[in-house]
């Protein structure tokens, strides 16, 4: 077992306060939100309703989150061993991103003290209400399947006990919901034909939101196991990031060419020689995200050290998100007002991305999140 960072690492440092500051900036913009309203507080408008706190803190922020069920899905359900290092990090990252989604879609509703409302009150074939009831049923999922890791830290055998007893069941509940949401949040951009360009607007949006979260959810853990063995100062777990490369490179060249295939099936592909503002943010788009981490994934440097591919990690991330913002706003046709967001807007995600790496550093120093118990020698 790995001796506990508190007795190695001091917890307080600059860069802790200086995210203690700007979560407690976020605090302060969130009570001026829900104060004063959206009108006060952001830039949103009938043309532009849904702002950053839809593209990055939801869009993006359960899109990052996505390592959460393909570790799970790699450990527990296909026996892939050698991944147990990372898997409770990974549960954790997933439940902290999940709930700074949630906090920031609360903020984005009008009138959050009625949300309960969306789930008592939804509207079953509603797509927004499936997201609504999965992604608030995956975020307890993923408190009861990190719940084993804070019982062994606060030495509540017992229920650490009950809790393990729970594990698959947990984790075939948090494949399937992640599933159903991952590829729902595509399809809510399916209601808005004739505004979405068609470079990305397809019948099979659901599907690429789906795999694109399955890149980008290997890519965060590999740049999470990256940054924090940097942070810590601790080994990297080099077979492992390996491991993770080769899956991001299959889930990468996959979503390539469903996405080029699906272009030249529905007969597209000469958009992308348009010139316009959508034909060079969808090869912004694929050139960061998707082609140059599969350059960076297959090149020597990558076989040599991690540098290449914390770069190729940053890639994928950076693709998926340009691709949220481009689903969301940035290739929508038809709004009159151009849309920024407001500082509140803006304070209010950098303090909740604070947050979140502020919290995982807490609870990274006091809980076993890090520790393991070493696979025994030969097994994969």
């Amino acid at each position: 077992m790995n001796a506990p960072l508190q007795q190695t690492q001091k917890f307080l440092t600059r860069g802790t306060i200086l995210l203690a500051v700007l979560t407690g900036a976020g605090i302060l913009s969130a009570l001026f939100r829900l104060g004063f309203g959206l009108g006060a507080s952001t830039n949103l408008s009938d043309p532009h309703p849904w702002g950053i706190w839809v593209a990055f803190d939801l869009l993006c922020g359960v899109a990052l989150a996505a390592g959460g069920y393909t570790m799970s899905a790699a450990y527990y359900i296909f026996g892939m061993k050698k991944y147990k290092p990372i898997v409770r990090p990974a549960i954790l990252t997933a439940f902290l991103g999940y709930l700074i989604a949630g906090i920031g879609i609360t903020l984005d509703v009008g009138k959050p003290w009625a949300l309960w409302k969306s789930i008592v009150y939804g509207q079953p074939r509603s797509v927004m209400f499936e997201v609504a009831i999965c992604i608030t049923t995956y975020l307890t999922v993923l408190g009861l399947e990190f719940g084993p890791v804070a019982a062994e830290g606060l030495r509540w055998e017992k229920t650490r006990k009950v809790l393990t007893a729970m594990t698959y069941p947990l984790v075939i509940a948090g494949i399937v919901l992640s599933f159903l949401h991952q590829s729902s949040l595509g399809a809510l951009f399916l209601l808005m034909k004739g505004r979405l360009s068609e470079l990305w607007y397809t019948p099979i949006l659901p599907q690429l939101f789906f795999l694109s979260s399955i890149a980008v959810g290997l890519a965060t853990v590999s740049f999470e196991s990256i940054a924090s063995s940097r942070a810590l100062r601790r080994p990297p777990e080099t077979a492992i990031l390996r491991g993770l490369a080769r899956g991001a490179q299959i889930a990468l060249g996959l979503y390539l060419l469903v996405k080029v295939g699906d272009l030249a099936v529905r007969g597209r592909l000469g958009l992308l020689f348009a010139g316009d503002l959508a034909s060079l943010l969808w090869l912004l788009e694929i050139g960061i995200g998707v082609i140059l981490p599969l350059a960076l994934y297959s090149s020597e440097a990558a076989r040599q050290s991690t540098s290449a591919l914390l770069w190729a990690a940053v890639c994928v991330i950076a693709g998926v998100i340009l691709n949220r913002f481009d689903v969301n706003f940035f290739s929508q046709a038809g709004a009159r007002l151009p849309y920024f967001p407001a500082v509140t807007e803006i304070l209010i995600t950098v303090g909740l991305v604070s947050f979140l790496l502020l919290a995982y550093r807490f609870l990274v120093f006091h809980l076993p999140v890090l520790a393991h118990e070493p696979e025994p020698v030969g097994r994969t």
